[in-house]
């Protein structure tokens, strides 16, 4: 078993002060694999002062010293790249494919930030003033458990590219993949205080952090309940904030798309990462006089979805990341059956031969109507639910009848038809016969899913204030 008992403070990894310790959990088969030992206040406030100080000097460096910490970064992260998938695989239960391809993109996403800091005007001219954008001071990120190195890197680069230094709290269910992202850090060599780590009790954490006035900026993902709490916590002292929130995207099946491509790729959209995404296309909204054809579809593409132990080859779905995730999922089951939804496919329980673990049957529900709680709440598993359309105008409506809007989906042979139908969705992403990610264009959500946009030169700036200079 691994124990977790440091963290990392002013350059070094030291052993908390806090004494408490929590089991972690394998969804893989429900065995402690690892145990952590929580920090507590103290050891919060006392990375508030590491950082803190960092920054009278970080701030000041050059660009040139900031690229070289970022590839720097990006190279230890490459050298560590076997033990992050392994740590990804037992500790949250992702498949290879997505254990490799999430880790892949944390490293490249330190290296894409050399160019975007390399290009970007600091200093530029507007009528008689001259703009000056400065580092915003010290930010404490807040990461998930359900893409651990990918979330931390996506905060954490544009952080530093920016000239600010770093409390980073990662998710306490995800500490053996947040250890290794560390021990990278540390590895490249950034000066004493400028990435800090502090993990344990969120309330616990977090009450520090909120309630400094020296921590300027806060960066959190994580569910759209806990990002109002931060939200209103930050009022006090004035911190600026990026939070990316919850999510319950609709997928667009235009009347015109090809099913035998639109509807393997909604699957993929919505079972992705075991289901655990904010991203996920949840609801799938298809025509009215197209039920019966996809429901055919539906039932010939889902048998390719395999689920499993992630290690194994040719799995598809992995276990959810815990017993309490499992309990969740299994209650909105439950609940779409008796809000008269009818299950196509998979339903409650276990699938077959998977006793041990956080395993879930992928399920897809027919006969849905966006009022049902299943098609309104975010579940946040693998669970797909199918809602009829009577015509463009109301397939719109029933997509944006959602207090989220993070992604949306559309799926139709008429590329420039199907931007016009994007213009209408309040979404912050629409993805178009695709379901690429692309790492420099903005990322967010409207509505309750968020404030600001990470990645990119959205995400540069939104770790720097602006000064004006008049002379």
């Amino acid at each position: 078993m691994k124990y977790i008992d440091r963290i990392y403070i002013n350059g070094q990894f030291v052993t908390p002060k806090g004494t408490e310790k929590a089991d972690i959990i394998s969804p893989v088969d429900g065995s402690v694999v690892a145990q952590l030992t929580y920090a507590n206040e103290s050891d919060t406030n006392d990375a508030i002062a590491a950082a803190s100080e960092a920054f009278k000097h970080y701030s000041q460096s050059t660009i040139k010293e900031r690229a070289t910490y970022l590839q720097k970064i990006h190279d230890e992260i490459m050298k560590r790249m076997d033990d992050l998938i392994e740590a990804t695989i037992i500790e949250y239960g992702a498949t290879k494919e997505r254990a490799k391809w999430s880790n892949m993109l944390a490293a490249t996403t330190f290296s894409s930030h050399i160019s975007i800091l390399e290009q970007y005007p600091f200093e530029k001219k507007v009528n008689e003033s001259k703009i000056v954008m400065e580092p915003v001071g010290v930010a404490a990120l807040f990461t998930p458990w359900n893409s651990s190195s990918g979330s931390i890197a996506v905060k954490l680069a544009p952080a530093l590219a920016a000239g600010c230094t770093v409390i980073l709290k990662p998710s306490e269910f995800s500490p053996w993949q947040s250890q290794i992202i560390m021990e990278c850090i540390d590895a490249a060599g950034l000066p004493a205080g400028v990435v800090n780590m502090v993990n344990g009790r969120g309330d616990v954490i977090s009450k520090a952090l909120m309630e400094s006035p020296a921590v300027t900026k806060i960066a959190f993902t994580g569910s759209t309940q806990v990002g109002k709490i931060i939200a209103q916590q930050s009022i006090a002292t004035m911190k600026r904030l990026t939070l990316e929130l919850s999510g319950k995207s609709a997928n667009i099946i235009l009347d015109d798309a090809d099913l035998s491509i639109a509807i393997p790729m909604a699957l993929q959209a919505s079972f992705m990462n075991n289901g655990q995404a904010c991203i996920a296309g949840s609801r799938l909204l298809i025509p009215e006089g197209k039920t019966a054809e996809v429901r055919e579809a539906l039932l010939k593409a889902t048998g390719n979805f395999k689920v499993g132990k992630p290690y194994n080859d040719g799995i598809n779905v992995g276990p959810v990341a815990s017993q309490k995730q499992y309990d969740r999922i299994q209650q909105y089951i439950g609940i779409g059956i008796e809000e008269g939804a009818e299950v196509i496919w998979g339903g409650p329980g276990r699938p077959e031969g998977l006793s041990d673990g956080f395993y879930v049957k992928p399920t897809i529900f027919m006969g849905v109507n966006n009022n049902m709680r299943i098609a309104r709440e975010e579940i946040f598993g693998p669970v797909l639910s199918v809602i009829p359309y009577r015509n463009e105008e109301e397939a719109i409506a029933i997509a944006n009848d959602t207090d989220y809007g993070l992604m949306a989906y559309i799926s139709s042979k008429d590329v420039s038809h199907a931007e016009k139908v994007a213009s209408k969705l309040k979404a912050g992403r629409v993805l178009i016969n695709t379901l690429k990610h692309d790492p420099l264009a903005p990322f967010g959500g409207f509505k309750h899913s968020g404030i600001g946009r990470e990645n990119g030169t959205f995400g540069l700036e939104a770790f720097m204030e602006v000064k004006v200079l008049i002379s």
